[in-house]
């Protein structure tokens, strides 16, 4: 049996559906990302397992326990939900310290004074917090008062942890370090992490699965690879990674870009499919999945180059329409103004309905 279950879960505020019929389930010690853009729902949902809001419609149920429904007219309190919540602000408390926003949680509980210390220092040790017990929170960095918050939720030993934008206000280098942390942590004690962003490489560097949604609707539910390399439609390609889109013309004369040019042998939809005669396709692939080549390539001009580290970004005129190309630094360069090829390795193909052609 699933962990979490979300079973046709639905919120409404006045007219607008915020999330709609939203099935999902989460399997225990499962680290599971909701992932999408801004008003998408995936806060919502969040707060909705957390218990700060309640039901439009649907149930929640949590290790085999119903935990919120609303035509059952049962809703358990979050505070008797037992889930640990770090949000995007810290949310320390200066006047305390260290050791004391750790234990507040405990003894708000009333759990005997030998307990809370326990679990007090095991949360600081496990987040590296121990040498800070004494301190303000006030004199750690953005980093260390994270740390606070993780280990105040760690330590009423939680069934779920849920993340709400955790890490969105600290620095690239310090994302990074914290991100791997939480996971370290995850597998420590053995909890399902909840988690929302909209920063794709978090998701991608944390999960087992990542939910993909946008105005309150899933659109796809898979492991970070997948989502990546099998996007289900053109929102889940264009919003994970870098995307290129190039339309194309589809006629009685064959693939042709608006401006009248054919596409080059071999560069064609999949076979099979119910076409219509004239209409217009999205032609898409990944910057980072494109190569310069010789004659018989896509022909474009190169209207901009920027070095970016590793990589080099290029900037491909083709007809009226752009398109970017990414490569090694080592490779060969190509310059502005320079005409050139493009081979596409890995292109797909959507219609107006945002159905994927592979």
């Amino acid at each position: 049996m699933s962990h979490i279950r979300l079973m046709n879960v639905t919120k409404h505020f006045g007219s607008v559906t915020a999330v709609n019929d939203l099935n999902l389930e989460i399997e225990k010690g499962e680290c599971f990302s909701m992932l999408g853009p801004s008003g998408c729902g995936k806060t919502t949902t969040l707060r909705m397992v957390a218990g700060f809001e309640n039901l439009s419609e649907g149930e929640i149920h949590v290790a085999g326990r119903l935990i919120s429904s609303r035509a059952k007219n049962w809703y358990l309190t979050p505070e008797k939900r037992n889930f640990g919540m770090v949000f995007q602000a810290f949310a320390v408390w200066p006047h305390m310290s260290v050791y004391e926003n750790v234990a507040f949680p405990l003894r708000v509980r009333k759990l005997p004074a030998s307990e809370i210390d326990r679990r007090t220092k095991d949360a600081l040790t496990s987040t590296n917090l121990m040498e800070s017990a004494k301190a303000s929170p006030e004199n750690l960095s953005g980093g260390g008062k994270q740390r606070v918050a993780l280990a105040r939720a760690l330590a009423i030993n939680p069934d779920v942890m849920l993340l709400d934008e955790p890490l969105s206000s600290l620095d690239p280098h310090l994302r990074e370090e914290m991100r791997f942390e939480i996971r370290d942590l995850q597998r420590k004690y053995g909890f399902s992490i909840i988690y929302v962003t909209h920063d794709q490489a978090e998701a991608m560097a944390l999960s087992d699965r990542i939910l993909v949604m946008d105005h309150g609707v899933v659109q796809q539910i898979d492991t970070p690879l997948n989502i990546y390399n099998h996007p289900v439609n053109r929102f889940v390609f264009s919003f994970i990674g870098l995307s290129n889109f190039l339309t194309v013309v589809r006629s009685d004369g064959g693939l042709r870009l608006p401006e009248g040019e054919h596409l080059p042998e071999g560069l064609t939809p999949p076979e099979g499919e119910k076409w219509e005669k004239e209409e217009r396709l999205s032609l898409a692939s990944r910057p980072s999945e494109i190569n310069f080549c010789g004659d018989g390539g896509l022909k474009g001009v190169v209207s901009r180059k920027a070095f970016l580290g590793e990589v080099v970004d290029y900037q491909i005129k083709i007809g009226d329409q752009e398109m970017r190309v990414q490569k090694s630094r080592r490779a060969p360069s190509h310059e502005v103004g320079e005409i050139c090829n493009l081979q596409l390795l890995r292109p797909l193909w959507y219609t107006e309905k945002e159905t994927v052609k592979d």
